[in-house]
């Protein structure tokens, strides 16, 4: 299978708050329920088509990059951390309000960007009516049974991103990566190939290709996880919040088990998809799609 990614129906620049911009692409139906979409770490939004086209039908579907990645121009200095995110979502948030209208938004994001949004919401404020994060990888408090091995997690990725090649000849090379990866492993047939386009841009330097997001910014990313303090309970935020994990039976990530125990400790609206990683929405985009309808349902949001 080969995807590519449609043109949007509207795309436009918010400005965010050091000079910098994120780009944000319209899919789908204008009339219908806003949803904001992004990606993980070392990721971009239109990586994830074969998740969120399964909602363009219905939905008017906002995709956005964070900054100093995907569709993004990268910055300097680049400001990449959490405090800057959670910072960013509400220029978007309030970028996309002022260029469109306000009205009822849904906030569904994975890993990184799940993890920026349940900052936003606790720390700037509840801009949502609903919000889907999928498998955040949050580090649980220092005396917490699953504080080591999420701390050690995100400590191999931090050894692994600095380390990570970031210029290519082509753009199967990246592709090719990804496919021999355990985390890719899994991935729907032509995923690699949308992913390895969505994360390269031509580099200035020479004919190849070059991370959008440079290694060390998506380094720092992992660095600060076990600093965040970011372990709340599903009434810390001011409207219905549901946790979509990977398989905890299954996934060799920490991720799963330990989102399984927030939700458990915590009091989430929780799912888990069988038989998925990390990447579940790149894994079984239908069956993520399915537990999205169905809380929206629930919701009344439909």
């Amino acid at each position: 299978m080969h995807f590519i990614v449609p043109t949007p129906s509207e795309t436009f620049d918010v400005d965010l708050d050091d000079g910098a911009k994120i780009k944000v692409r319209r899919h789908g139906q204008r009339d219908g329920l806003r949803i904001l979409l992004s990606h993980g770490n070392g990721f971009a939004a239109n990586a994830y088509l074969p998740f969120w086209q399964q909602l363009t039908p219905r939905y008017d579907m906002l995709v956005f990059d964070f900054r100093n990645s995907g569709e993004n121009v990268p910055i300097e200095p680049p400001n990449h951390n959490y405090a800057q995110f959670t910072r960013d979502l509400e220029c978007v948030i309030d970028g996309v309000n002022r260029r469109l209208g306000e009205k009822p938004t849904v906030g569904i994001f994975h890993s990184m960007s799940a993890r920026a949004a349940m900052k936003h919401a606790i720390e700037i404020g509840w801009r949502w009516r609903a919000l889907v994060l999928f498998d955040p990888p949050n580090v649980p408090p220092a005396d917490h049974p699953r504080h080591r091995a999420m701390q050690m997690f995100e400590n191999v990725l931090t050894q692994w991103a600095r380390g990570r090649r970031r210029r290519f000849a082509a753009v199967e090379e990246l592709a090719e990566d990804y496919r021999q990866s355990r985390a890719g492993k899994d991935w729907v047939a032509g995923a690699h190939e949308l992913m390895a386009q969505s994360v390269l841009r031509k580099s200035p330097l020479d004919d190849g290709y070059e991370l959008v997001c440079a290694p060390e910014n998506e380094a720092a990313i992992y660095t600060e996880a076990a600093t965040l303090n970011l372990w709340p309970q599903a009434r810390d935020f001011a409207g219905p919040v549901k946790l979509v994990g990977a398989d905890p039976d299954v996934d060799f990530a920490p991720t799963a088990r330990t989102n399984q125990l927030l939700a458990a400790e915590n009091g989430y609206d929780y799912a888990f998809v069988p038989g998925t990683g990390h990447l579940l929405q790149i894994e079984k985009p239908l069956e993520c799609a399915r537990v999205v309808e169905e809380f929206l349902t629930q919701c009344a949001l439909k």
